[in-house]
C-alpha cells in the first residue's frame, strides 16, 4: 500500500533524519507499520525543536511545503502566492497514493480536505485533531474543514476520526482516542494527597492553553492557606512573562517552570504529583489530562470539547470555569477530601488505563 500523509506539522529534515513535533511522529510511527511506501507532504523548517522525534522508518518519501501563515495581513498575502503550488503537488501526490490520511485541523489539512473532493474513490481517513463541538468558537477554517469532512456527498470513503462522542455527526465520523503508554506499564498508582499538594501544568505556553490563570490559580491557593507547588512543563511566547509574573509576585518556591522537556521527564512528572491543571480555552484530546490520569493525577480542567466526557461530568476528576476565584474555591474545597480525591484518582486511571498503545496500534490496523 502507498499511503499519503498530508499535515501542517512542520518537518526538519537533516543527515538523511526527518523529524517533527514528537506526540505527532510517534503516533504516525504505528500507521506506518502497516504500508510498504510512504509519502509524507508537510512545511519544511529551518531547525529541530527539543520535543521534535526522528521517525523510525527512514525510507518516507518527503515532499517539502512552504509553510503557510494567515496570521497578519503581509503574511497572509505571501501565503496566498504560495497555495498553487501547494495545490498542485497536493493534487499529484493524491493520483498516486493508494490511500490518504490527512490531518487536521490546519492550513494543508484545508487544502487537501478540498482536493480529496475530487478523489471520491480513494480510501481515506481523517485525523481530526481539534475540538469537533459544532457549538464551540472556531476560526472559521476549522468550521469550514470540519463541514466538508462530515458532509457525505463531498466526502466520500473516509473514516473521519474524532475525540469524544458526538450525536448525529453522519456516518463518516467515528469516535476516536490517542494513547501513550503500554499495557506494560499498567498497575494501580497510589496517591497520598496531603501536603504539598503537587500541581502540574503540561502544554505549549500559549495564549490558548491559559498557563497564567494556571498560575494564578495556584497563587490564589496558596494565599487562603494551602502548601502548594505547580510545576509547569513547555514553552511559548508567555514563558518570559510567567517568569517574570513569578519573581514578581514571590512564587519562587510555589511555582518552577521547566521549559520543554522529554516524555520521561514528564512521565516523572506524573508520578510525582496529584493533579493534571489545564484550564485552557480549546482542546481536541487533552493529552496533559489523559496521560496525567493513566497515572492516577486527578485532571482539572474547563468544560470544553471532550474534557466533560473525559471527566466523566466530574466523577473521575475536577470540572472549572475560567475564572481565577471560582476555580481556586471549586479546586480547595476537595483539598479537604482526600477520601473523594482517592476514589477520583482510582477513577481516572481506570479509564486513561483502557487507551493503550496496543489498543491504538490494533484500531489503526483496522482502518488501514
Amino acid at each position: 500500500m502507498r499511503l499519503a500523509v498530508f499535515t501542517h506539522a512542520e518537518h526538519f529534515f537533516h543527515g538523511g533524519n526527518l523529524s517533527a513535533y514528537a506526540p505527532y511522529v510517534r503516533e504516525m510511527d504505528l500507521w506506518f507499520e502497516y504500508v510498504e511506501d510512504i509519502y509524507v507532504i508537510a512545511p519544511v523548517k529551518a531547525s529541530a525543536d527539543r520535543i521534535d522525534k526522528v521517525y523510525e522508518r527512514t525510507d518516507i518519501h518527503f515532499l517539502a511545503l512552504k509553510t503557510l501563515n494567515f496570521t497578519s495581513k503581509r503574511k497572509s498575502l505571501i501565503s496566498i502566492t504560495k497555495i498553487p503550488g501547494a495545490l498542485f503537488k497536493i493534487i499529484k501526490l493524491m493520483a498516486k497514493a493508494d490511500h490518504l490520511h490527512i490531518r487536521c485541523p490546519g492550513n494543508i489539512g484545508l487544502l487537501a480536505c478540498i482536493v480529496q473532493i475530487f478523489f471520491p474513490g480513494k480510501p481515506k481517513t481523517v485525523k481530526y485533531a481539534g475540538n469537533w463541538d459544532g457549538d464551540a468558537q472556531q476560526p472559521w477554517t476549522y468550521k469550514l474543514q470540519k463541514q466538508i469532512l462530515a458532509h457525505e456527498f463531498l466526502t466520500r470513503n473516509v473514516k473521519v476520526l474524532v475525540y469524544g462522542n458526538w450525536s448525529d455527526q453522519g456516518r463518516n465520523v467515528i469516535p476516536f482516542f490517542t494513547s501513550s503508554f503500554s499495557k506494560s506499564e499498567i498497575k494501580e498508582y497510589k496517591k497520598v494527597f496531603e501536603a504539598p499538594y503537587r500541581f502540574l501544568f503540561v502544554g505549549a505556553l500559549s495564549q490558548g492553553k491559559r498557563p497564567f490563570m494556571a498560575v494564578e490559580i495556584i497563587q490564589s491557593i496558596k494565599k487562603k492557606g494551602y502548601h502548594v507547588k505547580l510545576d509547569v512543563y513547555g514553552d511559548g511566547e508567555l514563558f518570559n512573562g510567567l517568569a517574570d509574573y513569578i519573581n514578581k509576585n514571590d512564587l519562587e518556591k510555589e511555582i518552577t517552570l521547566h521549559g520543554n522537556q522529554n516524555s520521561e521527564i514528564v512521565k516523572e512528572a506524573y508520578l510525582q504529583s496529584h493533579f493534571s491543571l489545564l484550564p485552557s480555552k480549546s482542546e481536541g484530546w487533552p493529552k496533559a489530562l489523559a496521560e496525567a490520569m493513566f497515572f492516577g493525577c486527578v485532571p482539572i480542567g474547563t468544560a470544553i470539547s471532550c474534557v466533560p466526557w473525559m471527566l466523566g461530568n466530574g466523577e473521575r476528576g475536577i470540572l472549572i470555569e475560567p475564572e481565577v476565584n471560582e476555580a481556586t474555591e471549586r479546586i480547595s474545597g476537595f483539598l479537604s477530601m482526600p477520601y473523594e480525591l482517592e476514589n477520583k484518582s482510582a477513577k481516572a486511571q481506570e479509564w486513561a488505563q483502557d487507551y493503550t498503545l496496543e489498543k491504538f496500534n490494533s484500531e489503526i490496523k483496522k482502518f488501514l
